[in-house]
């Protein structure tokens, strides 16, 4: 790849549906720190805004309760009934796991035209929550609606953090994903999930804690919509460090062009900030699974985000001149220690 394609790639990731709704989430968080009465600051909690969940210490003096919701597009919910309904299941239980924590329940909000639309989107809900084996405890529920829409809530409870606050410069990126899957054509959704054994969905969500608990990492994030490089960028710009990042070598399955992949929903990708002493036992912490889990570049200390192929590169982003997510949040508290 030459520097001229690998530019023509950033613009592309940087002009796509994911980078755009990602980017959506400072003028949110700005919009809320305007209102509320000590600023910013009232944003912040046991960890700064940018982060899959909100971490909570826990009233019992141990670990912290992990508290998050997502909400899915109208055309998504209207196209794929079923697989939205998993979807948040599978999404909810991600940001738990990339924060180190395991689900406790579920609760679900949707609205529906009635009948068969909202039905589907119960059903798949419901065979999340069985494969998985975190409970649906609730939700509300409205069948008049002109138009079918759904956004799901979990709690979870972490006793070591991972945070998007911790990458440290001269740490090593890696990625992990799972290949075992297809893609929900047209959509860039890589499903790996609703056709896998339940114990080993089960058994792969159980990785993410274990690794917190382990010490070998403590700075993650889930691969959302914003795709493998975008939400590097996201966990990058929460630390206010940069990296080079290899593109080539982002766990990809056979056949599937680049272009595509980077901007591809993975059911179980993350991305982690490792120390270098750490990276091959973190490698192998999911290899034993069978998934895969590669070195994708270097943090450094200067703001810039890089995508890179052998001796090409690009400049993606930099932060410390164009906010990606950041843009009236919170900063990180003072300190703050995961784990």
């Amino acid at each position: 790849m030459t520097d001229g394609e690998l530019a023509a790639l950033a613009a592309t990731l940087r002009a796509g549906r994911g980078f755009a709704h990602k980017r959506d989430i400072g003028e949110v968080m700005a919009t809320l720190a305007q209102s509320l009465p000590g600023g910013a600051a009232d944003l912040a909690q046991a960890v700064a805004i940018g982060d899959d969940c909100a971490a909570i210490p826990d009233p019992s003096g141990h670990g912290w309760l992990l508290f998050a919701i997502e909400g899915f597009l109208d055309d998504f919910v209207q196209a794929m009934p079923r697989f939205a309904g998993w979807c948040g299941v599978m999404v909810n239980l991600s940001d738990i796991c990339a924060m180190g924590g395991r689900p406790i329940a579920v609760v679900d909000a949707l609205w529906s035209r009635g009948g068969p639309d909202g039905q589907e989107v119960l059903r798949g809900m419901a065979d999340a929550s069985a494969c998985y084996g975190v409970p649906i405890v609730g939700g509300h529920s409205n069948s008049r609606s002109d138009r079918a829409a759904l956004a799901v809530a979990i709690l979870g409870r972490a006793n070591r953090l991972l945070t998007s606050f911790n990458a440290r410069p001269g740490d090593t990126l890696v990625m992990a994903i799972d290949l075992r899957g297809a893609y929900e054509e047209p959509h860039p959704f890589w499903n790996a999930s609703t056709s896998a054994p339940a114990q080993r969905l089960r058994d792969d969500i159980e990785l993410l804690p274990r690794l917190a608990e382990s010490g070998l990492c403590d700075a993650a994030k889930d691969i959302s919509n914003a795709g493998a490089v975008g939400t590097a960028l996201m966990l990058l710009e929460c630390s206010k460090v940069g990296a080079q990042i290899e593109v080539s070598a982002i766990p990809r399955p056979p056949g599937v062009a680049l272009q595509r992949w980077l901007q591809t929903f993975p059911s179980f990708g993350f991305v982690f900030s490792v120390r270098p002493a750490q990276v091959e036992a973190v490698q192998a912490h999911f290899q034993a699974h069978g998934i895969d889990c590669a070195s994708v570049g270097t943090v450094t200390a200067d703001t810039r985000v890089w995508l890179r192929d052998g001796d090409c590169q690009a400049l993606l982003w930099d932060v410390a001149t164009e906010p990606f997510i950041t843009a009236g949040a919170s900063a990180r508290p003072e300190g703050f220690h995961a784990g």
